[in-house]
């Protein structure tokens, strides 16, 4: 064979395997970076909330693609820059909204590259590259970081993209376990959360700061006492005191101290109360859980067309006997207003407003009359024995968890079980609980009740005098009436009396 055929025969064979690798398409095609020279790039830059291995900011991040852009010859527009600050690629549930808006970008065709500092930054769960790599197959996308290049296209490339991303994603779940281990331990050991500081402790929530205490006790104090959160963060601003991270008092703020159970001492891990934690007190067990009684019920003006705003003093005190529902006040009534969706009729139940008052106001002021202050008990302390007790069902609750974990026993037995042995923790801890006797009838018990009683009602004190009626009286129950007409039948009425020395 001549040189001359030989010649021939090898351009032959190149022309051939140029015609084979374009008939092959994008995925065998080679790609230098001159024909890259002004295409289209989209930027996405991710930090996460959680401690990664690099936590370079978002706006390094950015610096960084841009430099990687300008070498490479790629179009970036100003649109065409994603960021998600402070967002987690790795949770399964959390919304990236940077992200989202890149694939829809990249869905449309408008994207031939995507330029982020590491893949980790853009993936750290194997179903994200894969949705990737679904919109590259058709609009041919090339991913580019600080140091490396991947061809989303090229199967070489895709294999080491899938052992990146599992690698993210183990190193991910590997820090997740240690932390959830990391909250156990401190949850066991009766340590606080970490996180934001609490207000009236320091950061690491174990020591207390006295002239943010003072303002914790007063803040309970007051509202047991009927002034509401509104009034409170009022009062705090106009005397320029700041909240825990410097902010000024809101009376969502005043809320979540009252809500907050940090200030009692009671260690909580996800939703659940564990037991008292290894940090003290500001606020008693008995006067937190007055809070939050009063919190259910807060009382509140009733407005009625046409006359003027009416308080209703035994909002959430007034029961019906016939539905066991509260009454609720309306023009100048208690009036029950339940209904069934069943065949049961509507329970229109009603009784005079004033009158019902006046009775309730004479048994209350004659029980504050009885009363001696002096002998108001404190909060006592669990014996070893009590303590011991509930240790041992707080270990038979894990146990009965992990039965219905592992599908030993129903989730009905279950929920019987746990709230039988949750009664008997209830039962032993109310030991160590004194109702706050001292902070809600402050002033009002003893020979000069009456009087004190009538100063509230002159100075209009009216939320104070509704939690004092709630911290009485459990409920005042109507019964049916018996006699119709304008008649005012007092057998109607029963009172039943809370036990004030809890």
């Amino acid at each position: 064979m001549t040189a001359d055929s030989n010649a021939q025969q090898e351009n032959a064979r190149s022309q051939r395997a140029i015609r084979a690798r374009a008939a092959a398409g994008s995925q065998r095609a080679t790609k230098h970076r001159s024909d890259w020279k002004g295409q289209t790039a989209a930027i996405y830059c991710r930090i996460s909330h959680v401690s990664d291995e690099d936590q370079t900011g978002v706006d390094r991040q950015e610096r960084i693609c841009r430099d990687v852009a300008e070498r490479l010859g790629l179009t970036v527009a100003e649109d065409q820059v994603f960021v998600d600050n402070n967002r987690s690629a790795w949770q399964r549930k959390r919304k990236r909204p940077g992200w989202d808006a890149l694939l829809a970008q990249a869905n449309e065709g408008r994207i031939r590259h995507v330029l982020t500092y590491h893949p980790d930054r853009l993936m750290r769960q194997p179903r994200d590259l894969e949705e990737l790599l679904q919109i590259a197959d058709d609009h041919d996308i090339t991913l580019h970081g600080q140091a490396n290049r991947r061809d989303l296209a090229d199967p070489d490339d895709r294999f080491f993209l899938r052992i990146e991303v599992a690698h993210a994603c183990r190193s991910s779940d590997d820090t997740s376990r240690r932390l959830l281990d990391a909250m156990v331990d401190r949850a066991k050991d009766g340590k606080p959360h970490t996180g934001r500081r609490r207000y009236g402790y320091d950061k690491t929530g174990t020591q207390i700061i006295p002239k943010e205490a003072a303002i914790v006790k007063e803040i309970f104090t007051r509202y047991l006492e009927g002034v509401g959160p509104n009034q409170l963060a009022k009062e705090l601003y106009g005397r320029g005191e700041k909240a825990a991270q410097g902010g000024n008092w809101t009376a969502s703020r005043v809320r979540d101290v009252l809500d907050n159970r940090h200030v009692t001492g009671i260690r909580v891990f996800r939703g659940e109360e564990i037991g008292d934690g290894e940090w003290p007190a500001i606020i008693d067990r008995g006067m937190w859980l007055e809070a939050k009684e009063i919190r259910k019920y807060r009382a509140a003006t009733m407005a009625v067309k046409g006359e003027p705003s009416r308080f209703f003093l035994l909002r959430g005190v007034v029961t019906c006997t016939g539905c066991g529902k509260t009454m609720g006040g309306s023009g100048t009534k208690y009036v029950c207003n339940f209904t069934q969706k069943l065949d049961v009729p509507r329970c229109h139940r009603a009784v005079s407003a004033p009158i019902l008052e006046k009775f309730v106001t004479e048994a209350a002021i004659n029980l504050l009359e009885r009363l001696d202050l002096a002998n108001a008990p404190t909060p006592g302390s669990l014996s070893e024995e009590d303590r011991q007790s509930i240790e041992s069902d707080r270990e038979e609750l894990a146990e009965l968890k992990d039965m219905w974990k592992s599908r030993e026993v129903s989730t009905r037995e279950y929920r019987e079980m746990r709230k039988t042995i949750e009664m008997r923790i209830a039962e032993v801890e109310r030991k160590m609980i004194a109702r706050p006797t001292m902070e809600v009838l402050e002033g009002l018990g003893g020979p000069l009740a009456r009087e004190c009683w009538n100063e509230l009602e002159e100075k209009q004190e009216y939320q104070r005098m509704n939690s004092v009626m709630r911290f009485l009286f459990a409920a005042v129950t109507i019964k049916e009436a018996v006699k119709k007409g304008r008649y005012f039948d007092y057998g109607r009425i029963d009172i039943e009396q809370n036990p004030i020395w809890r």
